[in-house]
């Protein structure tokens, strides 16, 4: 039977007339590991402050088992200044820090009372080794410089100084709000890879679906100031959503049948009525409670009209740029196409977002041209956001873009009617801005990029804050787009549905095309990572039965390739490398499909899987190819 460590029971919060949720009631157990979903504004992050202890309630109760060990993650952490981040790290009280206190306060005591106990519960608690556990996971976080002042470091190095507090401690349960803000890629990995392996029980707030559907069993989504329990995972839980959500909106449209009838009965009745009467009118009164619900039908609606896009889009020619011994540009050339939908992926520091602010004009290069195309109207979403007057309404923030906005086939939308399909109903629409949420104010924030008709977008960590019903339908929009698109993002899932090809940025000017999305890449990379350490071990074997001291590096040659172009005969081959990679990309597709009706014969089925092994063998290798010919200029 599972310990009950959180019991949530009939819990109401409300911030003067805005209630966020009501009477919600949940349990978290020991084991369990909990992704809390709901759309912006439903109050995810003030629940958890509230499981926190750090902001109130207006009723209900919550109850930990005693003497849980809890640590929390808040969405944006907060220091005092003046500490140093291993400082930081002692800040927040836990049980270990507390006992190396009582440890100290001990040896400062003449007599040292109750010692001998005191350096049993230390070694038990493995707590001689807090501070090298600290700067080990510090710097599994990118975090070496223990010395640095908090108020110097970014936002991002902030949250993952607050994170590695939380770990420190090693609690019986977590409750994490947006973790993967602000890391990057390999670090998402590498957090969701440490909770794998934890026995921590979980409680979690984030959009990152494929963190979701690999580290947690069960979904909690608070709807409508309801509270719904899934025990799978993030997959599981949109199948059987969408299952609960077409059966409460055919209950409501037979609700709303029988209403029709039923109403016309009680108009009819007269007011001296029997016993069965009564009972027809109380049911009644409970059909109409259900006859009036709204069919759950908010989906963001975001068919856009785009400016016409002609055919010459931009084209980089040799962009160099460095910041004294930190290069970020080294003779970079690139010619975007049209309709182009391209991923940039690299480690943070490595210059992904001053890249975009160069592709914008607001970074100035040190040398090289950029050339962009007449037609070209970027959008551009800012990894800092748009900084609103929190003292206007929503409605006029849209209303200063445009009156009205050109949708696509011709129609037209006021700007309230636009604001309401970003789920901006009109009571929202005429509240301030300083009652928004953040994920509100990111929403909107998007509202204001699209409504301004780009054919160009620029996205630069675009899923920070938002829902994933927002996310769902951005991507639907961004696939059927009818311009260009780049995007930054360390949402893996994110960028697996948008983008046809990526931007490796690996530091010091080292800029790769990849010819696939995010996963493909990490497969492949993978793959290469494991060639390599098997061809260092055979170096090494080899150097040492033949005494040979030089060192192979099986890797294209970079240096190489700059010093000549292309051959003829190479150019031919990357052409058709590119068209057999395209056509085994379709063919696994096909395969795939096909393996997953569930109707093939065993025959059938043995013969497909054998030849789609073949195909990513085949795939790995043509791709390793282009990558060779990719770096030799043409």
């Amino acid at each position: 039977m599972l310990i009950p460590y959180l019991q949530v029971d009939g819990l109401t919060k409300s911030f003067g007339d805005l209630v966020l949720f009501e009477g919600i009631s949940f349990g978290v157990a020991q084991g369990q590991r909990v992704g809390l979903i709901a759309r912006n504004g439903a109050g995810k992050s003030t629940l958890l402050d509230v499981l926190a202890g750090i902001e109130g309630h207006d009723s209900g109760s919550v109850v930990y088992k005693n003497d849980l060990r809890v640590g929390y993650l808040r969405q944006r952490p907060v220091y005092p200044a003046g500490l140093t981040v291993l400082e930081a790290c002692f800040h927040e009280t836990n049980d270990t820090l507390q006992l190396i206190r009582e440890y100290e306060q001990c040896l400062e005591t003449p007599g040292n009372p109750g010692l001998d106990a005191l350096l049993d519960r230390m070694e038990h608690a493995d707590a001689w080794n807090y501070e090298q556990r600290a700067k080990q996971i510090l710097t599994s976080l990118h975090i070496t410089d223990y010395d640095q002042r908090v108020e110097t470091l970014s936002g991002g190095q902030l949250k993952r100084v607050a994170l590695a507090n939380v770990l420190i401690g090693n609690p019986d349960m977590l409750i994490l709000d947006e973790p993967t803000n602000h890391l990057d890629l390999p670090l998402i990995e590498w957090l969701e890879d440490y909770l794998t392996r934890s026995t921590a029980t979980l409680l979690m707030v984030t959009h990152d679906r494929y963190f979701l559907d690999n580290v947690c069993n069960e979904i909690i989504e608070i709807d409508d100031r309801t509270v719904y329990s899934y025990k799978g995972n993030y997959s599981y839980y949109l199948e059987k959503r969408e299952e609960r959500i077409e059966a409460r909106n055919t209950e409501i449209i037979r609700a709303n049948n029988l209403y029709r009838t039923e109403l016309e009965w009680m108009r009819r009745m007269p007011q001296a009525r029997g016993h069965k009467a009564r009972y027809r009118e109380e049911a009644f009164y409970e059909l109409e409670k259900v006859a009036k619900q709204r069919i759950s039908n908010d989906r963001v609606q975001l068919n856009v009209k785009s400016s016409y896009i002609g055919s010459k889009i931009f084209e980089a020619d040799e962009l160099s740029l460095r910041f004294g011994d930190r290069c970020i540009l080294d003779k970079f050339s690139y010619i975007f196409s049209r309709y182009e939908k391209l991923g940039i992926v690299g480690d943070n520091g490595t210059g992904k977002s001053t890249f975009l602010k160069v592709l914008l004009g607001q970074q100035a290069l040190d040398s090289g041209k950029l050339d962009i195309g007449e037609t070209v109207r970027f959008g551009y979403y800012s990894q800092e956001g748009l900084q609103f007057d929190t003292q206007m309404k929503v409605i006029d923030v849209a209303r200063e873009i445009a009156e009205v906005v050109p949708m696509a086939g011709g129609k037209q939308l006021t700007a309230s009617q636009f604001l309401q399909h970003f789920l901006f109903p009109p009571e929202k629409q005429h509240s301030y801005v300083y009652k928004l949420s953040g994920g509100e104010c990111r929403r909107l924030y998007l509202c204001t990029v699209l409504m301004r008709n780009p054919n160009f977008l620029i996205l630069d960590e675009p899923t920070n804050d938002l829902d994933i019903l927002t996310l769902q339908v951005l991507e639907e929009y961004l696939r059927d787009f009818a311009g260009c698109v780049i995007v930054v993002s360390h949402d893996r899932y994110f960028m697996d549905k948008i983008v046809d090809h990526l931007l490796v940025f690996n530091g010091q000017g080292d800029i790769r095309d990849f010819p696939g999305n995010y996963t493909q890449y990490r497969e492949w990379k993978a793959t290469v990572d494991s060639q390599k350490a098997i061809d260092g071990k055979h170096q090494t074997a080899d150097r040492r039965s033949e005494g040979r001291s030089e060192t192979v590096d099986r890797r294209p040659s970079t240096v190489d390739n700059k010093s000549r172009k292309k051959s003829f005969k190479e150019r031919r081959e990357f052409a058709e490398v590119e068209q057999c990679i395209a056509s085994l990309e379709e063919e696994k597709a096909t395969i795939e499909a096909a393996l997953c009706t569930g109707t093939l014969a065993a025959d059938e089925l043995t013969e497909k899987s054998i030849r789609l092994s073949a195909i990513n063998d085949e795939l790995d290798e043509k791709m390793m190819r282009w990558l060779e010919l990719s770096e030799i200029p043409d």
